[in-house]
């Protein structure tokens, strides 16, 4: 045999594997808000604050009232109110006593099963599916929570804690517009917020992203979303608002003014129009990824081509 018809059927044979390859391999994210998206009301509704002796309106009212005041981000005016109210009614707030606060979650119908099906679902595909948190909401008390077992990563405000493992300052804070950088770590591999390097790092080819925004669906309910929304939605992923009984009034604007691609009562249970569409979406992202494959496998065998002649 010639060698350069060696190198050709060596070239033909690795595309034919990579093609393959591609075909078992797409890899998508499903990224969520936390609180009024998958969990009933705002975290700290459920037992801290009427430990506190106030209603959730009293609490959130000073903590915007704080903001105003003093110019503070908002994120962190309801952290530092937390830590204050709570010392004056001696609350403990040890890390483990947040941590608590997440065993008494409420979440909406078909949650604490959804990441199981959705899984097993796109397993049938030969799609992988990695479940994110973009939350304002606490990591502690998530950590808590009956479904934290089911996310690669959980990005949201957390407390650092002292000698004595009592909360002290606010660690790290994720306000609407600061949940937009955890897109690009997501979609560049780059989980740890520690490192700057990787996710400033220029990717000169989308195919070596560990995961496309193509390939992403986030699902939020409100305001502090849009940013996350807009951002997947225009690169080609889908966007997704939820609402609660017929409070529909702040996704049906999200709907109009183009922020997100659907809206749907925040129903998770089997068969609910969500996940019917969720699935859809991944049918979709499968479908693409086998296109772009082949039409890369095209494109190296004609350039292979075209450096023989």
């Amino acid at each position: 045999m010639l060698p350069f018809l060696a190198d050709f059927q060596a070239l033909a044979g690795f595309s034919k594997f990579c093609y393959a390859w591609s075909m078992y391999s797409t890899k998508t994210a499903l990224l969520y808000d936390f609180d009024k998206t998958l969990c009933t009301k705002d975290m700290q509704e459920y037992t801290f604050i009427p430990k506190l002796h106030m209603t959730a309106s009293e609490f959130w009212t000073e903590a915007t009232k704080l903001a105003n005041e003093t110019k503070m981000d908002r994120i962190l005016a309801y952290m530092y109110l937390m830590l204050e109210k709570a010392k004056t009614e001696q609350i403990s707030i040890r890390r483990e006593d947040f941590v608590a606060l997440g065993h008494h979650l409420e979440f909406f119908p078909g949650v604490e099963t959804w990441f199981k099906r959705i899984n097993e679902f796109a397993a049938t595909l030969g799609v992988q599916v990695e479940h994110y948190i973009i939350s304002s909401g606490l990591y502690e008390i998530i950590e808590g929570s009956k479904i934290m077992q089911y996310f690669r990563k959980v990005f949201a405000c957390e407390f650092l804690y002292d000698k004595n493992n009592a909360a002290c300052w606010a660690k790290n804070a994720v306000n609407y517009t600061t949940k937009t950088q955890f897109l690009f770590r997501i979609s560049k591999g780059a989980l740890d917020i520690s490192d700057d390097t990787k996710v400033n790092s220029a990717v000169p080819d989308e195919n070596l992203l560990a995961v496309p925004f193509r390939n992403m669906i986030y699902i939020g309910d409100g305001v502090t979303d849009i940013p996350c929304m807009t951002l997947v939605k225009s690169h080609g992923g889908y966007s997704i608002a939820v609402y609660q009984n017929d409070n529909t009034d702040t996704a049906n604007a999200l709907l109009k003014d183009k922020r997100v691609d659907f809206i749907f009562p925040a129903d998770y249970r089997a068969n609910s129009p969500i996940e019917l569409t969720v699935q859809n979406a991944l049918r979709k992202m499968k479908l693409e990824t086998e296109l772009k494959s082949h039409s890369e496998q095209l494109r190296q065998n004609l350039s292979f081509t075209a450096f023989r002649q």
